[in-house]
């Protein structure tokens, strides 16, 4: 009798547990389609906010030059700019980190407004440099990465990183050839209202469908000597003490240098568009249009796949070889088609090195500073702004195009034997 109430008691409590388990997979299940809806909404308005962007930035140069501004001055423009940019990208990612990547997407979202309602205002020069001050907080980007950041497993994020080049390409392509419809029929300034109507509905498409809390709740139990001690938006020991994590610092290495003199050829490509290729503002429109459309099919379609059959330290070396392939091509093209056949492994291996460094330097810190990461990363881009044209102006004047592919050669190979030589730790950090 006593065996068979433990038989009983036994079979009750596994049917029990079935039915308990049962239910917990339905949830997951119901936690995965909002975990979906949510990154899809990510997706959407990332879309809108470079479409916006791409949108200002192709009427800029007219706008200054509208208002006397010349070269010299919209290079001061564009400078400040990429200081702001680049001050802001860790202070949002910490405000990211502190107050949810919901309230990062509406700040980004509402200075966005702000900026193409100055620029709206603009009427004088000292006005179209105040214009740029909300770009301190503009960082769609950042933010879209740091919602999927939040709702991915760690194994599903470099595809989930990847796909949000699709956005960068409607952006582009969509932006371009908006901005130009707009402002060759309705004024130079209609792009700068439309600009301010979608980024108040981005604002409002974060508040009503962004959830207030992304992070899984176990992501906050971290460890307290692996999580931020200070509470202020900008720190540089809190820098200091990302980049002492296991393999921080030589990814981030890596995610600078090899992007730097591509980067360094692209901040002077209107000029070489003119000056070397020969092309027209119609046909330098196009040949952007087709990056665009590269750029979707690659972070859309094929970062995705090789990320999940491969280990990202092989994608890392990848990426950097193909980079130095692309240096050895640009030091020997000469007419805009050599261009166009190179640009096919220059997008795929600078959409590979931004999604895979992102993915890796994301796991690589607590989930509490991945905000943070994200905005340190997001900083490379402006500080080659910053930086680029005096030293892109300085190769091009004195050595031509072809120095910008021969540095890309030299730094990637540079690189890459160093990446094969070093056993870089790539350990996930646990919360």
């Amino acid at each position: 009798v006593s065996t068979m109430n433990a038989k009983a008691s036994s079979e009750g409590e596994e049917e029990a547990l079935g039915t308990r388990n049962e239910a917990l997979g339905e949830s997951g299940r119901l936690g995965e389609a909002k975990r979906g809806q949510v990154i899809r909404v990510a997706y959407v308005i990332a879309a809108l906010d470079l479409t916006f962007l791409f949108m200002q930035m192709g009427v800029m140069p007219y706008l200054a030059k509208s208002l006397g501004l010349d070269s010299v001055g919209f290079g001061y423009l564009q400078t400040t700019f990429g200081v702001l940019q680049l001050v802001g990208g860790y202070i949002f990612g910490r405000f990211a980190d502190q107050f949810g990547a919901r309230a990062a997407v509406i700040l980004s979202c509402a200075s966005g407004s702000v900026f193409f309602l100055l620029m709206s205002l603009s009427t004088s020069i000292p006005l179209l440099f105040l214009s740029r001050l909300p770009g301190v907080f503009m960082h769609g980007i950042p933010g879209a990465q740091k919602v999927i950041t939040d709702m991915t497993a760690p194994s599903q994020r470099a595809g989930a990183l990847g796909k949000l080049g699709l956005c960068f390409g409607v952006g582009i392509i969509a932006g371009s050839a908006l901005g130009g419809v707009l402002s060759t029929k309705l004024g130079i300034y209609a792009p700068t209202y439309v600009g301010l109507v979608g980024s108040l509905i981005n604002t409002l498409i974060a508040m009503v469908w962004l959830p207030s809390q992304t992070k899984p709740k176990s992501d906050h139990h971290v460890t307290e000597h692996s999580t931020s001690q200070s509470g202020s938006l900008f720190s540089i020991r809190e820098i200091l003490r990302l980049m002492k994590f296991p393999g921080v610092m030589e990814v981030f290495i890596v995610k600078v240098f090899a992007g730097l003199p591509i980067g360094l050829f692209m901040i002077m490509f209107s000029i070489i568009s003119m000056d070397f290729f020969g092309l027209e503002a119609v046909e330098s429109g196009y040949l952007m249009s087709y990056i665009g459309v590269l750029q979707m099919v690659v972070q859309g379609l094929v970062v995705g796949k090789l990320a999940s059959h491969c280990t990202e330290m092989t994608l890392l070396r990848l990426s950097v070889f193909v980079f130095a392939g692309v240096g050895l091509g640009m030091a020997l093209m000469r007419t805009v088609w050599h261009y166009c056949i190179i640009v096919v492994p220059l997008v795929f291996a600078f959409s590979m090195l931004a999604t895979i460094t992102d993915s890796i330097l994301t796991k690589a810190v607590p989930s509490s500073d991945t905000g943070a990461m994200l905005g340190i990363c997001a900083s490379v881009q402006p500080l080659t702004r910053t930086v680029g044209p005096t030293i892109g102006g300085v190769l091009y004047k004195q050595f031509g195009v072809s120095s910008f592919g021969y540095l890309q050669l030299m730094v990637n190979l540079g690189l890459f034997v160093y990446l094969l030589k070093s056993k870089i730790p790539l350990g996930e950090m646990k919360s």
